[in-house]
């Protein structure tokens, strides 16, 4: 698993050319699952670099931040200045022979540079697949302003519905909108990668912060499209079933996800109180729901006497839902994690691996995070840019190899 850069006609989606200008989260994590499953990904830096390069800390030896290493592996890194006509001429000519485009420029930053899609790639690239990841869109009432995570997650209503009343709305403790929105921005590529086998042409995609936040909403939103009632606080518990909440237990804290009838009976078993399930007030998912305050005093009573982590083990083994709650050191060292591969090495460092299980062409973290400019020269020579044109492009600043002094 150790090689300095991605290997040519690897994973599902080998063949594929994806130029990513994109930087900060939903863009770039778009261009890593894509470069995860084979595709072959160039990150084009401006010359301040990704911002999130300098998030930390913690920052890895080459004073790289890991916040940034977590979202561009599998990736060749260019640095080009693209406020310079030269350098917006570049990045046309290497659209020349790519399939994607991945950005999150300012609405209207593109067009102000006279490569928007409508305006040129359309015609110029007509097998061009162009996803944009943005804040709000283009259009609307709140179209071209700028998008982060938190102030997606407050306007989309996430927050709304995540706290307590005792707290209030609270942000999602992970960038959950920006995350979603680069799954969406995937999504959106594929399904316009098959249509293009169909038709030959390429098209727009165009993937939303505010979009993502609200498709995020359920079962809430389809809760308030039925019933007009607004959806309140609930903390741990769920909108529509009873026991789904944290409890604690004599050793730790744990979720119960009790979802049947099947599943409330078995777990009045292993707490050694089946009559509880044959209770008028807990019978039915509609009734636990409607004495649902009672119901939790009573599983605290009688969760406050187990070991929880034992409890847990038991319930999922006859096919019940819970889970103790664990700290990401926990996590990320457990053995099911270990053992699902979702923690990766690669050139030294540890990662997060690829959740998506493909049998025959499974996804693969084979080379880091690049360095700022490491691949400038190799990537323009790929692309048919002679030596002496190169030497003249760095000397100009147009493209750069290594942050300047």
């Amino acid at each position: 698993m150790r090689s300095s850069t991605p290997l040519p006609g690897f994973g599902a989606l080998a063949g594929l050319k994806v130029l990513d200008l994109s930087r900060v989260l939903g863009g770039p994590y778009c261009g890593q699952i894509l470069a995860d499953h084979g595709a072959e990904v160039i990150k084009v830096e401006p010359p301040a670099g990704d911002e999130t390069r300098s998030w930390g800390p913690p920052f890895a030896a080459d004073g790289t931040a890991a916040y940034f290493n977590g979202l561009n592996r599998n990736k060749r890194d260019i640095v080009i200045d693209l406020s310079k006509p030269a350098g917006r001429d570049i990045v046309l000519r290497m659209l020349e022979d790519c399939d994607v485009l991945i950005e999150n420029f300012k609405i209207g930053t593109l067009e102000r540079w006279g490569m928007g899609y409508e305006q040129t790639l359309r015609e110029r690239f007509p097998r061009l697949i162009h996803c944009r990841v943005s804040g709000f869109g283009a259009d609307g009432p709140l179209g071209g302003a700028p998008g982060y995570d938190a102030v997606a997650q407050a306007l989309g209503g996430l927050m709304s519905v995540n706290g307590t009343p005792e707290t209030g709305p609270l942000r999602v403790g992970v960038p959950v909108v920006d995350m979603a929105t680069g799954l969406s921005a995937v999504i959106g590529v594929l399904l316009a990668v098959i249509e293009r086998q169909r038709s030959g042409r390429g098209q727009f995609v165009e993937a939303t912060l505010y979009d993502s936040a609200i498709a995020l909403l359920h079962p809430q939103s389809a809760n308030w499209l039925e019933s007009g009632k607004t959806p309140q606080l609930s903390g741990n518990a769920h909108s529509n079933i009873v026991p789904y909440d944290k409890f604690p237990t004599k050793t730790c804290e744990v979720f119960l996800g009790i979802g049947n009838n099947g599943q409330w009976k078995k777990l009045c078993e292993f707490l050694g109180h089946p009559e509880l399930a044959e209770d008028p007030r807990f019978v039915t998912n509609a009734e636990r729901f409607r004495h649902r305050a009672e119901l939790r005093t009573l599983l605290e009573g009688h969760l406050q006497q187990v070991d929880g982590e034992e409890l847990c083990r038991n319930l999922l083994a006859a096919g019940i839902p819970a889970g103790a709650v664990r700290l990401i050191p926990q996590v990320l060292t457990d053995a099911h994690t270990l053992h699902r591969k979702m923690v990766v090495e690669v050139e030294g460092k540890r990662a997060i691996g690829i959740p998506i299980k493909l049998s025959r062409t499974p996804g693969a973290a084979r080379s880091a995070s690049p360095r700022f400019g490491q691949h400038t020269r190799e990537v323009l020579e790929a692309f048919g840019f002679d030596s002496e044109t190169i030497e003249a492009l760095l000397a100009q600043g147009v493209v750069l190899e290594s942050r300047p002094d």
